[in-house]
């Protein structure tokens, strides 16, 4: 018909997208496929299967909508009473990962004491210097300036939809966000290395990029048999980005999931090779080569752990009895609790805070240092609030004399707060407590 514009035309046995709305069936099934709600473990097809199947699923349409995801994490995490997110992210890589597919992996060996855990080949300085220097006079700083834009423009959209800055602002509006690079780990050494300098190089140039990450199942084929490799790749962009904050998931894994070898060494090797500022799920602890060695040396540097119980729970397997928070906290390894990916298994926050009282007999006063040891290792910028890492009890000698999270302010306690923004945060979440405690009876 005449001046109507071009209908989209289905496949034979598909349908269009936004009849989903009118067919309550194809909805329920389109949100099971999403996530884990309805989802029963079969022959073949377990929760660590379906959980990482789902971002294939939808991943097609996230940069359409970013901004209507920010919105959506920090208007949950709004009403939650949160004030501060770190948001994984994977922008835009594609000319980076065909670059770096002309560019030969160096064959050059190492010494074997340097591939005791598994290969290592061409990850000598000079090797990985020369990798880096064609990749970035192969144009790897366009796909900066294009990744840049991609996180602007989605703060622009989900500020527009809240309101920011007006009188109708949205409460979401007051929950600041940054962005964790997400480097895919699960492909060959050429594309993981080129897309985890081009997070570095992020990082280092966009100050809402406050650090990298590395992501996918890390029981998947690349991620095991190049494990070694990829820590090494990380050793030696630490050494040339000193500034970019680093935090890894290791030791997402469990006896049956992977050989027993393969649980000895991911969560060490994070720290001692990966730099790693913090361990996402660390759960199989207890099985790595000399654990309570290792347990020392994360509580020594402070090497915080991010908990993720209901992850751990439907991707693992581990209940509260194999669960090595316990652990963790005796050993006097800092904790804090997080979600993994809150919307595939459809919880919040509070969900996990619940979890962690009901089965680990948990205090107030526990869960509260663990909301401030989430703050005391941010990758904010500045100096925590607090005299001594992890130690609650003394804060920063410029604000030694005020009450705990007061309103009104010396001169000095100001001064330091403004030059800190991660001491800023942490005295609101002191002001928080207050606000809270007053009410109670």
């Amino acid at each position: 018909m005449r001046g109507l514009p071009p209908q989209p035309v289905c496949a034979k046995g598909d349908v269009r997208a936004d009849s989903v709305f009118t067919n309550q069936h194809l909805y329920d099934a389109l949100v099971d496929s999403f996530s884990m709600r309805s989802f029963v473990p079969s022959a073949g097809n377990s929760g660590h299967d379906q959980f990482f199947n789902t971002f294939d699923r939808f991943g097609k349409v996230s940069d359409s909508h970013y901004g209507e995801w920010l919105d959506e994490v920090a208007t949950r995490a709004a009403t939650q009473n949160e004030q501060y997110l770190e948001i994984m992210s994977t922008p835009t890589f594609a000319d980076v990962a065909r670059l770096s597919s002309t560019i030969p992996w160096p064959t050059t060996p190492v010494d074997s004491a340097d591939s005791r855990t598994g290969d290592a080949t061409g990850t000598n300085p000079s090797d990985l210097a020369h990798f880096r220097d064609a990749l970035l006079a192969g144009g790897l700083q366009n796909e900066v300036a294009i990744d840049r834009k991609q996180l602007s423009d989605a703060f622009e959209s989900r500020n527009r939809i809240e309101h920011c800055g007006r009188p109708n602002a949205a409460p979401a509006c007051s929950v600041k966000i940054r962005f964790l690079y997400q480097v895919l780990r699960a492909f060959p050494p050429q594309q993981v290395f080129a897309q985890t300098l081009l997070g570095f190089e992020l990082a280092s140039q966009d100050p809402d990029v406050v650090g990298i990450n590395f992501v996918q199942p890390e029981d998947a084929f690349y991620s095991m048999s190049e494990y070694h490799r990829q820590m090494r790749m990380l050793d030696y962009l630490h050494s040339v980005y000193p500034r970019v904050h680093i935090t890894l998931h290791a030791g997402e894994l469990a006896p049956g999931l992977v050989p027993p070898a393969g649980l000895r060494f991911h969560i060490r090797e994070a720290v001692e090779l990966g730099h790693a500022e913090r361990i996402g799920h660390g759960v199989d602890i207890m099985y790595e080569d000399n654990p309570q060695a290792l347990l020392k040396e994360m509580a020594t540097h402070h090497i915080m752990v991010e908990i993720n119980l209901t992850s751990n729970d439907v991707i693992l397997g581990i209940d509260p009895t194999h669960h090595p928070l316990p652990i963790y906290r005796a050993a006097h390894v800092p904790v804090a609790l997080s979600t993994d990916d809150e919307g595939v298994s459809r919880i919040d926050l509070t969900n996990e805070y619940v979890r962690a009282a009901r089965d680990f007999n948990l205090s107030y006063a526990d869960l509260k240092d663990m909301a401030r040891t989430s703050l005391e290792h941010s990758f904010l910028p500045g100096l925590s609030l607090w005299q001594q890492s992890d130690n609650f009890t003394r804060t920063n000698i410029a604000c030694a004399t005020q009450p705990l999270g007061s309103e009104k302010l010396s001169a000095k306690c100001e001064a330091f707060l403004q030059s800190s923004e991660k001491a800023t945060e942490q005295w609101q979440l002191e002001h928080r407590y207050d606000v809270f405690e007053s009410t109670l009876p």
